[in-house]
């Protein structure tokens, strides 16, 4: 521990040019992370393995604290009115198909839901990084895009806290999923209450004195309390510090917090998905290739089935539709997150997937112009 400050600043360093060369070949970022974590993991001690996991839970967390700064509670229910077909039926094939594969294979239920979990949301900020540069945030199947991440981005953290909680009780009954169930609704409700009856009274406080430098303490305050509450009943810390962004979000500020909290989260962050790397230990060997491949190969198939149907109930083109379905297939950072619950064995299992769809479907988000095109003109021809 002596040689802390030394290493971070060298970590720090090399998160830099990976990052920056990463960037330069329209790589994701947090998969260069993860590969980097792979290839150091045999370099750290114990003690230096538990600092680089706390720097990586407050990234995280603070990731899901900004990303509940975004939704309001009237965005909420806008947002849930408009998608909630595309979002169900997202749900059912990507979580559920996943899900009923990795019991046909044989997994307990656990690790089936956790296969699940991991299989279910494309990546938010590989899609909108790349919606950007393509200059396709502005097409009509750019705001069912953004609408159907918004709603991934909903049902994640909550889903993050079933996994979390199953997997503390050790089983899973009737029972244990009534009791989390229980947990989430009483804190959501809490939180909801605070938010309406108390945070919308800080909206002149915080305008007023957002340029001070006491303002990010309150706001990381608020995040790791919550946060904290969350893991008290047994629930995701990840669910508390979304629940903490949203209530800070009815302040009508969220603009002016996110810009305060940003760099202290592009800081923290890259560890997550370092320290995920150092965690999987290939040389215990993949388990079930068979069934990686095959759910692999849903991955896709099922986000462009949610992509093309899920388009045409939120009203896209045909055309449009298309363009959707073959955008969404690349999973990143929620499903990171689920994975980091599984054993080690299974984690090799999940870091493959995720980096193979990540790449996979990069290429077909750029790809999905000319791909829609030629299908359509394929089947006009049948």
């Amino acid at each position: 521990m002596d040689h802390l400050f030394l290493a971070g600043g060298i970590i720090l360093l090399i998160f830099f040019i990976f990052n920056y060369i990463a960037q330069r070949f329209n790589f994701p970022p947090l998969l260069a992370y993860l590969f980097l974590g792979v290839a150091l993991a045999g370099l750290f001690t114990e003690p230096e393995q538990n600092v680089i996991e706390q720097i990586a839970n407050m990234g995280i967390v603070l990731l899901f604290f900004l990303l509940g700064l975004h939704f309001p509670l009237s965005r909420l229910v806008n947002i849930s009115r408009r998608i909630w077909q595309a979002g169900v039926l997202d749900v059912v094939l990507c979580f559920g198909g996943s899900f009923f594969l990795a019991v046909l294979f044989g997994f307990d239920l656990l690790p089936a839901l956790i296969i699940g979990g991991v299989a279910y949301a494309s990546s938010s900020s590989i899609t909108v990084k790349m919606m950007e540069e393509t200059n396709r945030m502005t097409t009509p199947e750019g705001e069912f895009k953004l609408a159907l991440l918004i709603f991934e981005d909903l049902v994640a953290p909550v889903m993050v806290s079933f996994l979390v909680g199953l997997s503390l009780q050790g089983e899973i009954t009737a029972q244990a999923v009534a009791i989390i169930f229980a947990k989430v609704v009483l804190m959501t409700a809490a939180s909801i209450i605070i938010a309406y009856f108390g945070f919308r009274k800080l909206d002149l406080f915080l305008k007023r004195y957002m340029t001070k430098d006491f303002i990010p303490l309150f706001a990381i305050s608020i995040a790791l309390i919550f946060a904290g509450i969350a893991y008290y009943l047994d629930l995701s810390k990840l669910l508390g510090a979304f629940l903490a962004g949203v209530m800070l979000s009815e302040t009508g500020t969220s603009k002016e917090l996110e810009h305060l909290i940003s760099p202290i989260k592009d800081i923290t962050l890259p560890f997550f998905f370092f320290w995920f790397g150092t965690s999987i230990a290939f040389g215990a060997g993949v388990i079930a290739p068979s069934l990686l491949m095959i759910l692999i190969a849903w991955a896709f198939v099922g986000k462009i089935i949610v992509g093309f149907w899920g388009g045409r109930i939120y009203g896209l083109t045909f055309g449009g539709s298309l363009r959707a379905a073959f955008s969404l297939g690349q999973r990143g950072e929620f499903s990171v997150v689920i994975a980091a619950l599984a054993d080690t064995a299974l984690r090799v299992f999940l870091g493959i997937y995720i980096v193979i769809t990540a790449i996979v479907g990069v290429y077909l988000f750029r790809r999905a112009p000319a791909i829609s095109e030629k299908v359509a003109r394929l089947m006009k021809k049948t």
